[in-house]
């Protein structure tokens, strides 16, 4: 079945996961609907109702997810890559509203948001590996705190221009390895013009082995492994998310220029380092005080913002790329 699937033209493949994923998220999205009816029929408990829109909230990220994979299928590789900087620009929107700024910070974000995005993005549309994956951690890096100090305001310097470069790190350079793996060239002449189905696969195990580890969670109901950070983490559901999110990658092998150990091992990377990242930003909120990115009423995507929703793409993103680039010398 392996070599079958894998062997179909682009064309069918597209069509066979489409029918399969939005097929899913349908039938799923109709036995959510029809769940609404006992809860309106007053049939479900507080926990049941807490239950039910825990689960809605999931599934809203789900759909968002494979949506805008599918938009950048769609588009092209160009149009692909501007959809992810949009992402990018309005997911460190976000994260700066709950940052506070000074006066001394206005040239440094003009510059995060209207000078390091754009050419981030642009290095990853012309193909520039290289400076893409240095672009930031080093140049920017750099410059970002000597426009600060230039600016002439010296409170909480440190603070300031840590919180901006975090941001950016997580925002603009994690967000800008998604594109890039549709760029990947891994020498394999029945895998050209496929770059969007690595897009697909790592977004599908990283939010398989979420939605896993969160019902699994809230089912098992067992104590948190760190409660201060989150209290809905503990080793055991991360352990069964990963498992599955993997397991999930190993069957999409016939997508990827991978053989299905090394897809296996592929997701687990990616599940591992997108639900550790999940951790950190939740993290962060707790130091913000907030439960959400993004303030009620301002957020891009509703009540959660979209780097709820997005976060542990981010960090999934480039490990995933790197990985990728240098063991299969793509």
């Amino acid at each position: 079945m392996n070599h079958y699937l894998r062997n179909l033209p682009p064309t069918q493949q597209v069509a066979a996961l489409f029918i399969a994923v939005f097929g899913l998220l349908v039938l799923v999205s109709v036995a959510a609907f029809l769940l609404t009816f006992r809860e309106r029929a007053g049939a479900w408990s507080d926990a049941g109702h807490a239950e039910l829109q825990h689960f809605r909230k999931l599934l809203g990220i789900s759909w968002f997810m494979v949506v805008v994979f599918w938009v950048a299928w769609a588009t092209g590789t160009t149009m692909a890559t501007i959809l992810f900087a949009l992402i990018a620009f309005f997911a460190l929107r976000e994260f700066i509203t709950l940052s506070p700024t000074r006066r001394g910070d206005h040239r440094s974000l003009v510059l995060a948001f209207f000078v390091v995005l754009p050419i981030q993005f642009w290095l990853v549309a012309t193909g520039h590996f290289d400076l893409f994956t240095v672009f930031i951690p080093v140049y920017v890096f750099l410059a970002i705190p000597v426009i600060s100090a230039l600016a002439g305001d010296p409170r909480n310097f440190l603070e300031r221009n840590a919180k901006l470069q975090w941001g950016i790190m997580v925002c603009v350079y994690g967000m800008s390895h998604v594109p890039a793996l549709l760029l990947l060239d891994f020498g394999k002449p029945e895998y050209e013009d496929k770059g969007a189905f690595l897009v697909f696969f790592l977004v599908f195990v990283v939010q398989t082995c979420m939605l896993v580890q969160h019902l699994l969670t809230r089912h098992l109901k067992r104590p948190p492994s760190t409660p201060e950070v989150s209290g809905s983490f503990n080793w055991y559901s991360w352990l069964l998310g990963m498992i599955v999110g993997s397991l999930v990658g190993g069957l999409l092998s016939f997508i990827t220029p991978f053989k299905p150990g090394q897809a296996l091992a592929m997701a687990f990377v990616a599940c591992v380092a997108g639900s550790m990242g999940h951790l950190v930003m939740k993290a962060l909120k707790r130091d913000r005080g907030v439960t959400a990115w993004g303030q009620r009423g301002m957020a891009v995507t509703g009540a959660n913002g979209l780097l709820d929703r997005v976060d542990a793409l981010c960090f999934a993103a480039p490990i995933f790329f790197h990985s990728a680039r240098w063991y299969f010398g793509a």
